[in-house]
């Protein structure tokens, strides 16, 4: 938690020297990692929002998110950027910043957000026509998780499967819980949400003991086990 805390703090500082705060939108365009981790929280102690691009999206409809929302600044992989064409906004590449981003200061930074500023861009999936921006708030947020743990509270011995492509809402509740009541956060390798004999194996493993899914997914977990 020490050293989650310590790195996020970094990425955090590092957007605030770019001018990046409240109401900013920093776009993320990661494959589910650590790293990723890192850059969700590092974006919210920025008091920034976040926009999630999902790597298997179309370029086109990639593009058109980062143009709509506004997006200041991309955090991506070099080997991701070539999903989105000429981005009209700053780059840092993740892993090649290391060194940069492990200089910045690890200490929590001071951020000016309150629950009505932005936390995330969530786009629709845009079936009926172009897709839309959701906005969401700290506030919501905060609401959200509050209510979820009180209603499934969760314990420092949970372990909690995080599977949920993080562009579809369902995934911050598998992000944020588990790391606010102290538990463990397990993430599946990229692309493992659409394996189930994996997804199974994989809870075997790391004695997962919460894990959400939908009707047709626990039907096909079921039949693995």
């Amino acid at each position: 938690y020490a050293e989650l805390d310590q790195r996020a703090n970094q990425v955090a500082h590092y957007l605030q020297g770019q001018s990046i705060g409240a109401e900013s939108i920093v776009g993320i365009l990661l494959e589910r990692s650590l790293e990723l981790v890192v850059c969700l929280l590092g974006v919210l102690k920025a008091g920034a929002a976040y926009l999630p691009l999902d790597a298997g999206y179309p370029e086109a409809r990639l593009s058109y998110m980062l143009a709509d929302a506004g997006v200041q600044l991309l955090l991506t992989e070099e080997w991701l950027l070539e999903r989105v064409s000429e981005p009209n906004c700053a780059v840092l590449c993740v892993s090649q910043a290391a060194a940069v981003l492990a200089g910045q200061s690890g200490e929590r930074p001071t951020s000016t957000v309150s629950g009505g500023n932005l936390a995330y861009v969530i786009y629709t999936s845009g079936s009926s026509g172009r897709p839309k921006g959701v906005m969401i708030t700290h506030g919501a947020i905060s609401n959200h998780m509050q209510w979820l743990g009180a209603s499934y509270p969760l314990v420092s011995a949970d372990g909690v499967l995080q599977k949920t492509p993080f562009s579809f809402d369902a995934s911050v509740w598998e992000f944020y819980a588990p790391l606010l009541a102290g538990a463990r956060l397990v993430l599946a390798r990229p692309g493992g949400d659409q394996d189930s004999k994996y997804l199974v194996e994989l809870m075997q493993q790391e004695q997962i003991s919460i894990v959400q899914v939908v009707p047709s997914l626990l039907r096909l977990l079921l039949a693995e086990t």
